[in-house]
């Protein structure tokens, strides 16, 4: 994830074209890092009509997440104005916005606004916005870059290198070290960013501006380069490649030619970027969207990230419940096995008393062990003795022996069992948190592991406790426009497989491993093997086996799966399945938004 210099420019490119000219009607801070500007625009058509209309611009300094995109939504605001946001109402209400520009290819965007003061007069103002991680601020300066007010203010004791205050003069933080991309010489390029020890990528990054890590690892592959240890394994040749490609990358910003794009891996978003990352987009392990605006991709990207953020964050209880009785099962797993493995001897202590029984009369007394025939094998055995016993009580101690290990063996036998279910079960649970999307995911499971006695019940002390959304399967078509489904916990996978599915339905699961239940719906036609094949991707992917690569898949048709009494839930049985090995990736299979 990078905010840099690449996407900066893509955004002032969209905000120049969109707010230049508008005028900006309402100044509102819903946070003490950000602002939420609103603008309304009046423009002519092509028939020569006036067109209104009205934008929002989120500005954030948040030193986690400096962001700024237009949006179509507002923001509660606090009852009283901090200082700065005063501040601005008083300076700019109704200001028309005269220009939106970037400074080089730093993260740093200026507005440059005009209004009428207290006498009437034309003024101008400019209005900074420094998008630089835990730097970022917002700056409001008067029309010789005198600093009006920020939105942080940073005094010498905070920073040795800038005061922000109001009254001190504006001015880029230090960037000497760093060429402007836009401007840099081959020979610079060349013989100082490249003849830094360092390696090529970090060597990029840290010499120019705006330029992030990312970037960096797609000027290299777009070279053909790999990363190295230091840039002087680079030979001339590869040196001069890499600054003609680096000329190329500067010229797709400088003529705006942007692909605002968001990059996923198993569905998950991981980078965004306002150039072809060429590096994801090919490779087969990231899928990629474009978008036609840099606000829309920023939101799309950051609403993911919270989404997922704060479902990973709600379910870590369950996480931490799930794991930690998956723990003690495996525990007792052990345990048992260990005790079973002992009961191995029992069949020798019956195998003894019979012997004793049958050569015990050989025996005056007093011996520690009796050597004879093995009528079983044929052989000659050694039986050691209690010398204070006789026969018939050594024989009695053996049978006893026998009947003791018997019936742990029996009980443990189970036991097992019983705890190789309930294995089974706690990882279909885990597979279940794995792939929640939303909190409805949550709260079934959440009953699941109560109900199962691994929760405490918690009772809200409400007559009537609020409901929550159900929880529904994924919803997939396959290639050939057959619907799939995906159950994302036992509960919905009961649903799918005994109540939505029909017999002629087809079945599939990855073998020997928790995972989901992927109904497809045959509507009475016979399936073609490429929708096959992308079910069992589905069963395959959302499984515990998705991190192996490939999964050997059972599938059957709905007739055929059975559930036994009192069976937990998701737990199924079936004989004449037909099984595949299937990769993982699912890449290319189309999801529906239910």
């Amino acid at each position: 994830m990078a905010l840099d210099g690449m996407v900066i420019a893509n955004l002032v490119e969209e905000l120049a074209e969109t707010l230049t000219g508008g005028r900006i009607t309402k100044i509102a801070q819903p946070e003490k890092d950000e602002l939420l500007l609103t603008i309304k625009q009046s423009r002519q058509d092509e028939e020569g009509k006036t067109v209104r209309s009205q934008h929002r611009l989120v500005i954030s300094v948040n030193p986690s997440l400096p962001l700024l995109y237009l949006t179509g939504e507002n923001k509660n605001s606090p009852l009283q104005a901090p200082t700065f946001c005063m501040v601005l109402r008083k300076h700019l209400n109704n200001c028309r916005i005269t220009a939106i520009e970037q400074l080089g290819l730093e993260r740093v965007i200026r507005m440059s606004l005009e209004h009428l003061n207290e006498m009437g007069d034309l003024c101008t103002k400019s209005l900074y916005i420094e998008l630089m991680g835990k730097h970022s601020n917002i700056i409001f300066c008067d029309d010789d870059d005198t600093i009006i007010d920020s939105i942080k203010h940073i005094s010498l004791l905070v920073s040795s290198v800038r005061e922000v205050l109001p009254g001190r003069a504006y001015f880029i933080p230090n960037t000497q070290d760093k060429a402007d991309p836009y401007t840099i010489e081959e020979d610079t390029f060349i013989h100082k960013v490249l003849a830094k020890p360092l390696p090529p990528a970090k060597a990029l990054y840290t010499s120019l501006t705006g330029f992030s890590p990312q970037a960096a690892a797609e000027l290299l592959y777009r070279a053909s380069l790999t990363d190295r240890n230091s840039t002087e394994a680079l030979s001339e040749m590869e040196k001069l490649h890499l600054y003609r490609n680096f000329s190329r990358m500067m010229e797709e910003v400088q003529e705006k030619q942007f692909t605002p794009t968001i990059y996923y891996q198993d569905q998950m978003p991981v980078e965004f970027s306002s150039i072809a990352l060429t590096g994801y987009e090919q490779s087969a392990d990231y899928t990629y969207r474009r978008f036609d605006q840099v606000s829309l991709m920023l939101r799309e990207y950051y609403a993911t990230k919270e989404i997922l953020s704060r479902i990973h964050q709600k379910s870590s209880d369950l996480r931490r419940i799930t794991t930690t009785a998956l723990e003690r099962s495996h525990k007792k797993y052990d345990l048992q096995s260990r005790q079973l493995k002992d009961t191995g001897k029992r069949d020798k202590f019956k195998v003894y008393g019979e012997l004793l029984t049958t050569y015990g009369y050989e025996l005056k007394g007093g011996e520690k062990k009796l050597t004879c025939d093995n009528y079983y094998t044929g052989e000659p055995i050694t039986i050691p003795l209690d010398d204070t016993k006789n026969a018939m009580e050594n024989a009695k101690r053996y049978f006893d022996k026998y009947a003791k290990l018997k019936r742990t063996y029996e009980a443990l036998s189970v036991q097992i069992a019983e705890t190789q279910e309930e294995i089974k079960h706690l990882e279909s649970i885990s597979n279940a948190l794995d792939i929640a999307r939303q909190e409805s995911d949550l709260t079934a499971i959440k009953q699941e592991l109560t109900e199962y006695g691994y929760m405490h019940k918690h009772s809200s002390g409400k007559k009537n406790p609020k409901k929550t959304e159900k929880s529904k399967p994924l919803h997939y078509i396959s290639s050939d426009g057959f619907h799939m489904y995906v159950g994302k916990n036992n509960y919905q996978n009961d649903e799918l497989t005994f109540h939505f599915a029909t017999g002629n339905d087809w079945w599939f699961h990855a073998k020997a491993s928790a995972g989901s239940h992927v109904i497809v719906k045959t509507e009475g036609k016979e399936l073609p093997d490429r929708t096959f094949e992308e079910a069992a991707r589905l069963a395959a992917y959302y499984s515990k086996a998705k991190d192996q690569g490939k999964a050997e898949i059972d599938y059957i048709q709905k007739k055929h799966i059975k559930k036994p009494n009192g069976s937990k839930p998701g737990f199924v049985v079936y004989y004449t399945n037909y099984s595949m090995n299937i990769s993982t990736d699912i890449t290319g299979i189309q999801e529906v938004d239910e």
